[in-house]
């Protein structure tokens, strides 16, 4: 197990407090989203690193479910954007419109002005409209006509795709793309999922309770850059990522802030699990949501039926991790 010198070691009972609040969220939202629990254990990861979701599912999987409940539980102000071909950037960020009574221009702000923002079927709008959210995504800030404005916090954008019906959609940039610190993939649920989903939602819709704040959020997102990576995990990580961009089959590899998100997600997961750095384990298993969107396959690889997330299991079985002596 590695264990850093750390020189600021974080108290025992932050790790405590960061753990059972995590427990206490992830608890809450499984009473309304009946499925894996890691899929909002994930989410919360993306969250404390900074980081945005990627949901790609086929439609009546929860993906929208998931994501209510998940900004219910955290307590925050929560906005759905429903993206279809003739949504407007202006639609996504708001526009200055006149006031008649004072005969000047006010902001009207658009859904984006939201602590936690769900872009649903985002891949339904043009690359245009689509790019609206690759300022706030990255800069937590959004311009409208020359003037700049910043974006409440925390902010994380939740975003949905349908990855079997392709009429009418645009793919999404690898720009864009690679904003999204974590990709998460939906399936079905098990048999015994699907029956208790059934009899829940038989009674009427389940109430979520807010078990945190913004406050609270912005403390553990505090805590989480503090928690502490050994430069041994920092080459593994390099590795990792140089590995993709020097694969036979891949055309385009892991960039360095798919690189940067690896750590910051693993971090993530550790404070969550009660740890004050970062073992390997934490990177190997976010490595295949963290980076299996971010690399593209060479044309000859994607006809031959390969996975992107191929090429990150072919990376993890082969790149070792190697501590110092």
């Amino acid at each position: 197990m590695v264990r850093p010198v750390a020189t600021e070691a974080l108290d025992r009972d932050l790790l405590g407090h960061a753990q059972a609040t995590a427990a206490a969220l992830l608890a809450e939202v499984g009473r309304a989203y009946i499925g894996a629990p890691d899929a909002a254990e994930l989410m919360l990861t993306a969250l404390l690193a900074r980081g945005h979701v990627l949901l790609e599912g086929v439609p009546g999987v929860a993906k929208t479910t998931l994501c209510k409940a998940f900004a219910q539980a955290l307590g925050i102000s929560f906005r759905r954007i429903q993206f279809t071909p003739d949504l407007l950037p202006s639609d996504i960020t708001g526009t200055y419109v006149l006031d008649m009574r004072t005969n000047t221009f006010a902001l009207r702000a658009g859904p984006i002005f939201a602590h936690v923002v769900l872009g649903d079927e985002i891949n339904r709008a043009p690359a245009k409209t689509q790019s609206a959210l690759l300022e706030a995504m990255q800069e937590r800030q959004v311009t409208i006509e020359g003037e700049t404005r910043p974006l409440p916090a925390p902010f994380l954008v939740l975003a949905t795709q349908n990855p079997v019906e392709q009429e009418g959609t645009y793919p999404l940039p690898e720009a864009q793309i690679d904003r999204f610190l974590v990709k998460l993939a939906m399936g079905y649920p098990s048999a015994a999922d699907e029956k208790r989903m059934l009899a829940t939602y038989g009674r009427g819709p389940v109430e979520v309770r807010a078990v945190t704040s913004p406050e609270e959020l912005l403390r553990l997102q505090e805590l989480c850059d503090r928690v502490h990576v050994e430069s041994e995990l920092l080459d593994y990580v390099v590795a990792l990522a140089h590995h993709t961009r020097r694969h036979r089959r891949v055309w385009l590899g892991a960039s360095p802030r798919a690189a940067l998100a690896l750590v910051q997600a693993s971090k993530a997961r550790a404070l969550l699990r009660g740890r004050d750095f970062v073992l390997p384990d934490d990177v190997k298993a976010l490595a295949p949501a963290v980076l299996s969107h971010r690399v593209q396959l060479a044309p000859d690889a994607e006809l031959e039926g390969e996975k992107s997330s191929g090429v990150i299991a072919e990376a993890l079985t082969e790149v070792e991790f190697r501590r110092a002596r």
